[in-house]
């Protein structure tokens, strides 16, 4: 995969957020560095700064930011910015955005799609967003395919439902996601709707008649835990899971436009 000087664009780049947003940035350059040269390793016959990309879901977080401040050629991102922390900072955040190139976009995108979208993509990507949709995915996905440039590259980050922490604590009864509050309290709830498996990204890939398909597995929940048990735990089963993505926090889909 293409590393280059991505770590140092990265950290260069949280340094521009709020400084109270600093911290979780930073913290996050690992999971960001890796979901930007998934897709860049699947395409690795053009060189970076040709590639145009759109990121979907991605909010204000470091990933689309972070592409474009490492020179890609095109930057889009689209997502509806109705989170609490979008709420809570403002739109200004994504002034820092802009100011390094990139195209915001406001809607939402599974009810809007992004046909009306100028221009194609070698890469569009979507991370930890699609398990927030309360509807199918599946007309989206299929205008993925037809904004994709032929041989452009679909990235799709999800948690995964079956994970191996889940299978040891869901039949302790402690393996619950969310509390009452965040979903019963709230008008809108924006926490997880349905978490896939790699089986359900298989299934994607062939409704999308994607090529070239690979499943990768990482572990970046159990990172983030604030269980420090957990956090010792995922130091040391890291690396062997990732052998067996359908035991990891995290799942990945990579193909391609045949």
């Amino acid at each position: 995969m293409q590393n280059l000087n991505l770590y140092d664009v990265l950290r260069n780049v949280t340094k521009q957020y709020p400084e109270d947003m600093v911290d979780q940035q930073v913290r996050d350059i690992p999971r960001i560095s890796f979901n930007i040269n998934i897709a860049l390793h699947a395409i690795k016959d053009k060189p970076h700064t040709e590639l145009e990309i759109c990121d979907l879901g991605g909010g204000i977080g470091l990933f689309s930011i972070g592409c474009a401040a490492y020179g890609m050629k095109r930057t889009v991102l689209i997502d509806d910015f109705d989170d609490s922390v979008n709420h809570r900072v403002g739109a200004s955040i994504l002034d820092l955005h802009k100011g390094h190139g990139v195209e915001v976009i406001s809607r939402d995108v599974v009810e809007e799609g992004i046909h009306d979208i100028a221009g194609n993509f070698d890469i569009i990507t979507t991370f930890d967003s699609m398990e927030h949709w309360h509807h199918s995915p599946k007309n989206l996905f299929h205008e993925v395919i037809d904004k994709l440039k032929p041989g452009g590259v679909f990235v799709l980050g999800v948690p995964n439902c079956v994970n191996m922490r889940k299978r040891i604590t869901v039949p302790l009864g402690i393996g619950k996601w969310s509390g009452m509050q965040e979903w019963y309290e709230v008008d809108k709830f924006r926490g997880h709707v349905r978490e896939p498996d790699v089986n359900d990204l298989k299934y994607i890939a062939r409704d999308m008649e994607l090529v070239d398909v690979t499943i990768y597995g990482r572990n970046w929940l159990g990172y983030y835990s604030a269980n420090q048990a957990i956090r010792f735990a995922t130091k040391i089963t890291d690396y062997p899971l990732r052998l067996k993505p359908s035991l990891c926090s995290d799942i990945y889909l990579v193909g391609k436009k045949a």
